[in-house]
């Protein structure tokens, strides 16, 4: 079965729907997905900033599908760790682009990085790495 990141996005359920979470693009290892500006979003009530929690789900999804991306196939996996180091605040009003790639695969574990931005990739909001594991029979 192969891989179909747009067609997935467009059929997003739950926590994915209720961000918004949307394609952009992606290739052999990597996805972009986007986050429009919510109100219902904000963190920080008095400054309009984003909270944390769309943003790492943005990347967690990213990354995730950085790895189907890269196996051909759409796997059942679960994340084992991600790491997100802030780097400042989203920007009010701007969406939120996250790049997630995976850049090394072994038979169970997917290794990955990204960041996320408002619009300028060289002044990024976050940066991400992490591991995704599968128990699925990859024979």
């Amino acid at each position: 079965m192969t891989f179909d990141l747009q067609a997935l996005v467009a059929r997003m359920e739950g926590h994915g729907r209720l961000l918004g979470l949307q394609y952009r693009a992606h290739g052999d290892d990597w996805a972009e997905l986007a986050i429009p500006y919510d109100p219902r979003q904000i963190g920080q009530v008095d400054s309009g900033v984003l909270a944390s929690g769309p943003i790492l789900t943005i990347m967690d999804v990213a990354t995730s599908a950085a790895v189907w991306l890269k196996r051909g196939a759409f796997l059942p996996h679960a994340t084992l760790d991600m790491r997100v180091d802030y780097l400042r605040p989203a920007t009010p009003g701007k969406t939120v682009i996250g790049r997630g790639e995976c850049y090394r695969l072994t038979r169970s574990i997917g290794f990955v990085r990204g960041q996320a931005h408002d619009g300028d990739p060289d002044d990024p909001i976050a940066h991400v790495a992490g591991t995704f594991m599968t128990t699925a029979d990859i024979s």
